[in-house]
């Protein structure tokens, strides 16, 4: 039974909108922090030395691969409710739409790993192919065995080709199954053929997900070193995504819900759901991670050893212990409490925790490589770092602020633009009357 009753009278007719009075200065200062950091930083990848050029390279993957991941994470979410028909969801569905959206806009950051001149800096591997000299694929049989044998997927045109897919593709995804969304809300007589529309059309895209997350981490993450190789590479970027995506949207909600919007829908009963997807995505990261170690570890294969040498040599050893009990340990233990997961403003502190150790989880997964590109610069975390090149601590900041700047203005946007929750659908009476 209910502990409460929410009628159709609790429901505006005309949804509930964002007061844009109560949220433009933040929109303000995003767009402004985004709009400076963005031409500071390319100033940083263009025209400073080439040192502060290639140290700057992989401070914006990093950036910009950790807030793909939390869009990408967004549309899953999306996915995975009008796949299961999950009607609890129905009250927080348009947040993680709004998340989602976001995508296509995250992709604009990544524009400067686009061009040659950056891609000098990250992946060796297009340096050996632009150095070729005569037919690419035959001059790596005769100078490069290994990077030949990976020519039919690690070649220039189809990592371009993989990376316009996605884009394109995964965004059309996400736009038309929000605009789908959107279009109830002023429809007078909704349906629910709407609804299985959506449903149908979350099917393949799963796939198209799956792929995705699967191959962004291949082109921008795994690159990097093009000898290494992990099959659980993929699957563990997922585990990453949905956990920390789901952060983002207990965030969302609890401070919609601080400034009174999202009223009589959402409630405590949807944040032990969403507290308790976070507990079991939690658990899932912490089985991939130990699975993907276990199995290299046990193989003993030296390209694929190289990862875990490498993150386990000096003081990086010390954050790749800290990850283990950060990103595992504290959250599991700290969200079995069934109260905790209820309090809107407590499982938001574990939200913002869960987000820092993703940040130091992709920093683990970037950075290092640097150190080997570079020069071994990074064979120490933090203190380091800054006396071998001045700046460079600051400037993985300086990217994580510029993007994440960019990422707060457009999830504002987004969520400014229509009702911040579904009024009109037929499933919002049994989401706001949910129990668990």
């Amino acid at each position: 039974m209910a502990h409460h009753h929410v009628t159709s009278a609790d429901i505006a007719i005309n949804g509930d909108h964002l007061d844009a009075s109560k949220v433009s200065t933040v929109k303000s200062i995003a767009l402004g922090v985004a709009v400076v950091g963005t031409v500071i930083s390319l100033y940083l990848l263009y025209m400073g030395s080439e040192k502060v050029q290639g140290t700057y390279a992989y401070s914006w993957l990093f950036a910009f691969y950790f807030y793909l991941t939390l869009s990408i994470g967004g549309v899953f979410w999306v996915l995975l409710h009008n796949v299961s028909n999950a009607s609890w969801g129905t009250s927080v569905r348009r947040v993680f739409e709004n998340l989602g959206s976001t995508f296509p806009w995250m992709f604009l950051f990544g524009i400067p790993l686009f061009t040659p001149h950056v891609q000098h800096f990250l992946y060796e591997w297009m340096n050996t192919h632009r150095g070729a000299t005569g037919p690419v694929k035959e001059w790596l049989h005769h100078h490069d065995h290994l990077l030949s044998n990976k020519f039919w997927f690690m070649n220039i045109p189809f990592w371009y080709g993989r990376v316009a897919f996605y884009a394109i593709v995964f965004s059309a995804v996400i736009i038309g199954l929000r605009k789908l969304s959107t279009d109830q809300d002023t429809d007078p007589n909704p349906g629910t053929w709407r609804l299985l529309k959506a449903r149908y059309h979350s099917n393949y895209p799963l796939i198209i997900f799956a792929l995705t997350i699967t191959f962004t981490g291949f082109d921008f993450a795994m690159g990097l070193d093009y000898t290494w190789f992990s099959t659980m590479w993929g699957v563990y970027l997922f585990a990453g995504a949905a956990l920390n995506s789901m952060a983002v949207g207990v965030l969302v909600c609890t401070w919609l819900k601080s400034m009174g919007h999202l009223k009589n829908v959402t409630g405590p009963e949807h944040f032990h759901i969403m507290g308790k997807l976070m507990f079991a995505f939690t658990t899932f990261w912490a089985y991939i991670s130990f699975s993907q170690f276990f199995l290299i570890w046990y193989a003993n294969i030296t390209e694929e050893t190289k990862y875990f040498l490498i993150r386990n040599t000096g003081s990086w050893n010390t954050a790749m212990y800290f990850l283990v009990f950060g990103h595992f340990v504290v959250p599991f233990v700290v969200l079995l409490q069934a109260w905790l997961k209820k309090n809107p403003k407590w499982l938001s502190i574990v939200a913002v925790y869960t987000l820092c150790m993703h940040a130091l989880d992709h920093y683990l997964i970037i950075i290092p490589e640097r150190g080997i590109s570079l020069g071994n610069i990074d064979h120490k975390v933090f203190g380091d770092i800054i006396p071998a090149i001045p700046g460079a601590f600051w400037g993985d900041i300086l990217a994580f602020v510029t993007i994440g700047a960019g990422f707060v203005f457009f999830l504002i946007r987004a969520l400014g633009q229509h009702s911040l929750y579904p009024n009109r659908d037929p499933r919002i009476l049994e989401s706001a009357n949910v129990s668990n």
